[in-house]
């Protein structure tokens, strides 16, 4: 293969929750179109491990403000003071209905899918001022603008994180930094089987007045290898193709869909009263 005409060629871009799913196949599909791929993970034996596979990786946690400030100083360290494109990716799920959500638990999950988020951009923001261009863009998901239950902890990481995500791009307008949303809906990945530490810590699920819906329906969903996959459920690198679209076009699209899904509800949510809506979404 002849590098020099790889779309990415002489790009760098810094990646957040490589360690599986959507991170880890963006990761590896940037590579092959030629760009300088960042592969952070929140644990450090992740990075060896994508560092093994030819990738450079070193550890960056949303949760840790320090973690932050190290990987994204690492990152401009080895380009030498710039960073074409920023992909705020990890985050976690924590399920549970919102009245049995303790504070603790929101203010946690925030500081990740939020926060960290934030935090990171706000480093990446001057760089990319100074050089004159670059790319932002955030991970969200179709629960950024619709409510399903026991998702109320990650939806509404999502929604603030459109709503940022959102103001941002309308602040940055008048210059060539790109701000974009890639909003999925289902894809394999590891979201359900890391969401269950999580749901475990935080819901006192024996004591709730949902404890039935959880015996019923939440448990099986979490733990039941046979409900693993859900419908119309799409593979990471349909993301990893988007991400594509708005890394490399002139004139990226401010939001992206991936899934069937997406679309779907997408549509609804215009298309739709909000009662109607409601009725919809309670039989998902």
């Amino acid at each position: 293969m002849n590098n020099v005409n790889l779309p990415g060629k002489g790009k760098s871009i810094l990646v957040t929750g490589c360690s599986s799913g959507i991170g880890y196949d963006a990761a590896f599909g940037l590579r092959k179109r030629g760009w300088r791929v960042f592969a952070t993970c929140r644990k450090e034996a992740d990075c060896q491990r994508l560092i093994k596979s030819g990738l450079e990786s070193f550890r960056l946690d949303y949760a840790d403000e320090a973690s932050i400030a190290d990987g994204f100083g690492e990152a401009i360290e080895r380009t030498g003071g710039t960073l074409d494109a920023l992909f705020n990716n990890g985050a976690y799920a924590m399920p549970g209905a919102v009245e049995d959500l303790p504070r603790d638990a929101l203010r946690d999950i925030f500081e990740t899918n939020l926060f960290g988020y934030h935090d990171l951009t706000r480093r990446a923001i001057p760089v990319m001022r100074s050089q004159g261009y670059g790319r932002i863009v955030n991970n969200s998901s179709v629960l950024g603008f619709c409510a399903l239950r026991m998702r109320g902890a990650y939806a509404s990481t999502k929604h603030a994180l459109n709503g940022l995500t959102d103001t941002l791009r309308l602040e940055l307008s008048r210059t060539d930094i790109k701000v974009i949303l890639i909003e999925p809906g289902p894809v394999t990945s590891k979201i359900r089987e890391n969401s269950r530490q999580h749901f475990e810590r935080w819901i006192d699920c024996e004591n709730s007045v949902w404890a039935d819906f959880y015996r019923r329906s939440l448990k099986p969903r979490l733990y039941d290898p046979k409900q693993a996959r859900d419908k119309f459920e799409l593979p990471a690198s349909a993301v990893t193709a988007k991400l594509v679209s708005a890394l490399e076009s002139r004139s990226p699209k401010p939001h992206y869909y991936v899934t069937t899904p997406t679309f779907i509800i997408g549509f609804l949510k215009r298309a739709l009263p909000i009662r109607a809506q409601d009725k919809f979404l309670l039989k998902i």
